[in-house]
């Protein structure tokens, strides 16, 4: 049986996925916009401010997510991720059913996300930025880019395990430690792959690029839906070995003497 909150979850996952998918792609979007109006027809993310236009993004999704897993994550624990949430289920920690309801709000609120983009920005939020979407870098392959998301989500989901889900993590530094570790993904990956490390982050602009008379990027959609989740499972699955029955454990000895 699904929760019997579940109604409640399904909603905070929907408006915090609609808000990571908004302002995180939003400043994706902008960046391309600024530099469009500076070099018109050789928009690019890097072209005017280099490794300054990643950070700048990369916060944005960072600090988004931070804010709403202080939020929301009292309410559904805040993933706002389908690859966390697949993760989770693997590692026992949400149901099956309770997981299928979490990734079809996360995919409707990522969709909302961007079509109130277009809303906000116009035509050009779609032709000239894309809506955010994500795809490889000039060099990188399919291949390479699949396992930088799995990577780059691995990491993620040990921070969220070892945070968030762990009955001993200290409290209150979720959120932050979460938001910070995406945000240094992003800073990372983002040349590479757009640094995605969530399929519905991706859906959504895929979707709303289509409909909206944009380009067509879902051919590149198995990269960011096959290494996010391959990268949840793997970590999710390490951490729990790790840390099954740690408290057994004698605590480790100081690598120095003192």
């Amino acid at each position: 049986m699904a929760s019997c909150n579940i109604g409640k979850k399904f909603i905070a996952e929907l408006i915090g996925t609609f808000l990571l998918v908004f302002i995180g792609t939003g400043a994706a979007v902008v960046t391309l916009l600024i530099s469009d109006s500076v070099t018109p027809g050789a928009a690019g993310i890097g072209l005017l401010g280099g490794l300054g236009d990643w950070i700048a993004i990369a916060l944005a999704f960072g600090l988004t997510v931070m804010a709403c897993i202080y939020v929301f994550g009292k309410i559904s624990g805040a993933h706002l991720n389908p690859a966390v949430t697949i993760g989770l289920l693997v590692s026992k920690n949400i149901s099956l059913i309770d997981s299928v309801y979490y990734i079809i709000a996360q995919v409707i609120g990522a969709c909302l996300g961007s079509l109130l983009l277009f809303v906000c920005l116009g035509a050009p939020a779609v032709t000239i930025g894309g809506l955010g979407a994500t795809a490889p870098g000039l060099g990188v392959s399919y291949i390479q880019a699949m396992i930088a998301e799995c990577i780059g989500t691995f990491f993620l989901m040990l921070v969220v395990m070892g945070v968030a889900v762990d009955e001993k993590a200290e409290p209150g530094f979720a959120g932050i430690s979460i938001g910070m570790t995406v945000a240094t993904v992003i800073v990372v990956l983002g040349a590479f792959t757009g640094a995605s490390i969530n399929p519905a982050r991706t859906f959504g602009p895929y979707l709303m690029d289509v409909l909206l008379g944009g380009t067509n990027f879902w051919a590149y959609f198995p990269i960011y839906l096959i290494g996010p989740i391959v990268g949840a499972v793997l970590a999710a699955l390490v951490y729990s070995y790790l840390a099954k029955g740690n408290d057994a454990c004698a605590l480790p000895q100081p690598f120095f003497d003192e």
